[in-house]
């Protein structure tokens, strides 16, 4: 794995999948579109299906042992991957560890991403073992194919290089920070059919509406993720 080394270098990021098309839009548009504008940010696809063997491309075969479905083979993979063996090199996976913000802030510092689509019903495990260097899932639920998740990670780093945001400081201050969740937040009018701002956010105490913050942030995360309540220390 290899870290950025000023902040002034983009991020790479390579997916390999069998459906180039579907970046096409998600890529152009809000704040991976002006990552990408920027130079903090380039995405480039890989079409497994260049890497197939036969006349037909095959890069799909019925699993060992019978069973439902097809599996994505180790070979096209493998000469997929080739270029990328010093990469960091990541396998969209509905089996795969929880993606997490910390993932996130760890991948932002590398100078290159390798994000691997997962497709039917699951890749060659010999890939797992000798071709990827980390396995991650969006969650306890199954999709298509890996590039709905690529897509959530590209934007999720995205957001996290440096002059992305408008503010960095929004990064720092959000969801997930400190193992809370964020606090609520309000804008104008003050009062909207009876349905009126907290009064200590329009105090003008600052050191007030910090405490505020801070117990709303607690009191949302004991109550809407209680699992991540009882992680904490504190």
């Amino acid at each position: 794995m290899t870290t950025r080394r000023t902040e002034t270098f983009a991020l790479d990021i390579s997916i390999i999948t069998l459906f180039p098309e579907f970046f096409e839009a998600p890529l152009s548009v809000s704040i991976v579109g002006r990552a990408i504008d920027s130079d903090r940010l380039d995405v480039h696809t890989i079409d497994l299906r260049t890497y197939g063997k036969g006349m037909y491309r095959q890069v799909d075969d019925a699993p060992f042992g019978g069973g439902p479905g097809m599996v994505l083979m180790v070979g096209p993979l493998e000469e997929a991957l080739g270029p990328y063996s010093d990469m960091h090199r990541v396998l969209l996976s509905p089996t795969g560890s929880p993606l997490t913000q910390q993932t996130l802030d760890r991948w932002a510092s590398l100078d290159h991403l390798v994000l691997v689509c997962g497709r039917y019903e699951g890749v060659d495990e010999r890939v797992t073992e000798h071709l990827i260097d980390e396995e991650v899932s969006l969650g306890d639920f199954v999709l298509a194919g890996g590039e709905v998740a690529a897509l959530a990670i590209i934007e999720g780093v995205a957001r996290l290089l440096p002059g992305v945001l408008g503010n960095d400081q929004s990064a720092a201050s959000e969801s997930f920070r400190d193992g809370l969740l964020e606090e609520p937040h309000y804008t104008r009018p003050a009062d909207h059919h009876g349905w009126r701002v907290p009064e200590v956010l329009l105090s003008g105490d600052h050191a007030r509406i910090d405490r505020w913050r801070e117990e709303q942030r607690r009191l949302r995360t004991k109550e809407r993720r209680p699992d991540l309540w009882e992680s904490r220390n504190d």
